[in-house]
Order: C-alpha cells, then structure tokens, then sequence
C-alpha cells in the first residue's frame, strides 16, 4: 500500500493517528489521572509522585502489548500491568485506581483528535486563502456554465470559485465549533457513572480535563453521537473536495478547455495526454469517506453501557476517515497550485 499511500495517504495525519502517538497520550490520561486524584485525596501525594516517575521513565514493550490487544481486545489491561511493574505494591493500586479502559482509550483519542484538528484548521484556511487569490484574479473572467452536464448559460469564475470556497468556510467554522462539542474528556469509571470515585468523580474530571486542556462532560462511553457527527463532518470536507476536484476533471477535458493543468499526469501510450490526477483522486477519497461515514455511523449501537463489537468498529473505520479527509485537503492544494485558468 505504500505506492497508494503516495496518492490517497498522508504522512502528518498517519503519525498523529500512530501506535506511538495514541500511547503518549493513553500515558497523559494516567498522569492526569493521578494529579487530578492526588490533589482531591483520592490517592496519596507519595502514589501519584511514584507514578509520575513510572510514567516518565517507562519503555514500553510493544510485543507485550500486541499480545495484550489480541487477548483482550484493548490495549489498557496490558499497559497498566506494564507500568504497575516499574513500582512497588504499596502504590500500585493508585495507579489507574477508579478508571476504566474505555476512559484512557477515548481520552487518547480527543487528545490526538486536538492535534489533528489544528492541521485541518490550518490546511482549510490556506486552501481558502489560495481560493480568494483565484478570484482576485480571476473572478471576472468568463464561464459557461453547465447543468445536468449540458451547456447552460454564461456566468463567472467568480461565482464558480465562491461555489467551491463557501462549504470550506462553514466546514472550518464546524470544525472549530466542533472543538467545544467533541474534544472532552471521558471518566466514567467501569459503568460509566463515575461511581468508582465515590463522590469525587466529577471534581477529578474536572481536574484532568483541566490539565489534558479538554473540555468537561459527562461519561460519554455509550453515546457516541459525537464521534457520529466527526465522522459526517469529515465525509462533507472530503466531499466538497471531491466537488471541486469533479469541476476541474470536467473543466480541464480537451472539448471544454476552461482551464489547463500544470504537470498533469502522463499516459504509458499517449505522450500528448496530460490528466488531471490530481482531480481525479478528489473524486474517489470523496467517495470512499462517504462509505466509510455510513459504516461509522453503525457503531453508534451500543448494547447498554458498553459495545466491544461496537467499540471495534470505530476504531476499524475513523482513522482511515481521518486520513482520507487529510489526503483530500493536502491533493487539493496540489490542485490548485496547478490550476491555469483560460
């Protein structure tokens, strides 16, 4: 898949979503977790101080850990039998004391979400930009339109731009909006009512989403309508996209001839072709993102207070969602770096 990777993946997204980038932030939940239940005398200042140290020094052993996926179906049970290992028992129990797996998975996940939200951010807002200088300079230049695929009636690239900048402008504006929403951190505890931390769950949440610099909710771990909207969200970025890279591959064919693009893609038998590649990739990540949002949208049906099958199907279709729609907005600023308007 490396050779696909180079059309339909994306380095920046694919690191941030990575085996190493999900365990850094499992072991920022712990050390929030511990800060947060010291400083409410859930567990001792010296427990938490061992575990600040254990978190700090540990190495993780990865085969282990795979090893622990397979038996368990979630990493947590292992790593934290790895990192009790690293300190006497007197203290072991403070580690992890009231938590769940689900709580450390899913608050790894908003915090790697952050990170990935601000290359969004900033990629939209550059893809904006880019659109703005198009019609600056070409806004008042003629186009035919066309609807149902036939010639219509002459209009401008002005407005044919504006079609493709305004769903990126409320996308980014979602996306933002989407930060106060989504980006919250989970404590349930096993059933998902906090009642593992006694009367303290709420303040320790408090205190951890504080420190993870996340939003405060609810335990969430049943009701995943927020990862649902993530995922909607991210087919209608790639399918904006797919819109626009549509127009072009139209735009761009010999009989139309409304733009031309710089380095296009050769053919091993017709060295006067120059296709849009690019474009054309825009159209299948947009498509497949809306699949995947369909299968995403399955995991949404959780049996009572948690769903392993559930649970695994996330986890199977969001990342590739992710990346997909980090791809779409990466080849399209490859696009429109190409684009020579008539």
């Amino acid at each position: 898949m490396t050779l696909l990777s180079a059309l339909a993946g994306d380095p920046e997204i694919e690191t941030l979503l990575s085996d190493e980038a999900q365990l850094a932030a499992m072991l920022a939940f712990e050390r929030a977790l511990a800060e947060a239940s010291a400083e409410v005398g859930f567990i001792s200042e010296d427990a938490a101080t061992t575990i600040l140290s254990a978190l700090r020094s540990f190495q993780p052993d990865w085969p282990d850990l795979e090893a622990g996926m397979a038996q368990d179906g979630v990493v947590v049970p292992a790593l934290i039998r790895q990192l009790k290992a690293l300190f006497p028992e007197p203290h072991r129990a403070a580690l992890h004391k009231g938590a769940t797996s689900q709580d450390v998975t899913d608050t790894a996940l908003m915090l790697q979400l952050a990170e990935i939200f601000d290359v969004y951010e900033a990629r939209l807002s550059a893809l904006l930009e880019k659109l703005d200088l198009l019609a600056a300079e070409n806004g008042g230049k003629a186009l035919m339109a066309h609807t149902r695929m036939q010639v219509a009636l002459p209009t401008t690239w002005g407005a044919k731009l504006a079609s493709w900048s305004e769903p990126l402008k409320r996308h980014l504006q979602a996306l933002v909006s989407m930060r106060r929403s989504l980006l919250v951190v989970q404590l349930g505890g096993p059933v998902g009512d906090r009642g593992s931390f006694g009367t303290q769950g709420d303040t320790i949440a408090a205190g951890m989403a504080k420190r993870l610099d996340l939003g405060l909710a609810t335990p969430w771990q049943a009701t995943r309508d927020p990862i649902m909207a993530l995922g909607s969200l991210l087919a209608q970025i790639s399918g904006s996209l797919g819109k626009l890279g549509m127009d072009v591959t139209l735009l761009a064919q010999n009989e139309i001839g409304a733009i031309g693009l710089a380095g296009g893609g050769g053919s091993s038998a017709m060295a006067h072709k120059s296709n849009p590649v690019n474009a054309e990739v825009l159209v299948a990540l947009a498509r497949y993102n809306a699949g995947l949002s369909g299968t995403l949208a399955q995991a949404q049906v959780h049996e009572n207070e948690r769903s392993g099958a559930a649970w695994t199907l996330e986890w199977l279709t969001l990342p590739p969602m992710l990346v997909t729609t980090g791809a779409s907005l990466r080849m399209t600023r490859k696009l429109l770096d190409q684009l020579r308007i008539a």
